[in-house]
């Protein structure tokens, strides 16, 4: 038996091209649905600081602080003690200081909006501060805590 062995030397072959061009259509379709658009240039984000509040009329609840002067002698020890134009001074001065602050806040249901402020002198000594704060914050009542003022804040130190 003789084989036949047939020459094919200028046959092309056919290539179907269909499945290539979904393969690039499907990599074009999935590149653009992923694709991130950037953002344009100079446009980013500022944090601007809020209006302020329009001036109304006053609440009547809020009360206006008070600014309390502790003034030092030459020693450290506690001069005079100004709250509001009125001055104490005595043995005394702490319990009418309390009182001129209970007779301001009342029966304590303005505590939380009352506020003093505590100017004090650089050498002031603490225990005088200690003083002050215990004068103007409340008393014992029966065993409860009676509150008068509850935001006690500081002035920096004043430098003679």
């Amino acid at each position: 038996m003789a084989v036949k062995i047939k020459k094919q030397g200028n046959s092309k072959i056919a290539i179907d091209m269909t499945p290539m061009i979904d393969i690039v259509f499907q990599l074009l379709t999935f590149f653009v649905m992923t694709l991130k658009i950037a953002t344009a240039e100079g446009d980013f984000n500022i944090r601007m600081p809020l209006a302020a509040p329009r001036a109304g009329p006053p609440d009547p609840n809020q009360l206006p602080p008070m600014k309390l002067f502790l003034k030092a002698d030459s020693a450290g020890k506690c001069a005079r003690v100004v709250m509001n134009d009125s001055e104490f001074s005595g043995g005394d001065r702490w319990t009418r200081l309390h009182n001129h602050v209970a007779g301001i806040v009342g029966d304590g249901s303005l505590a939380s909006s009352a506020e003093v402020e505590l100017v004090c002198d650089y050498n002031l000594h603490y225990e005088h501060v200690i003083e002050a704060i215990t004068a103007v914050s409340g008393e014992m009542r029966d065993g409860q805590i009676v509150k008068l003022v509850e935001k006690i804040k500081f002035s920096p130190p004043v430098a003679q």
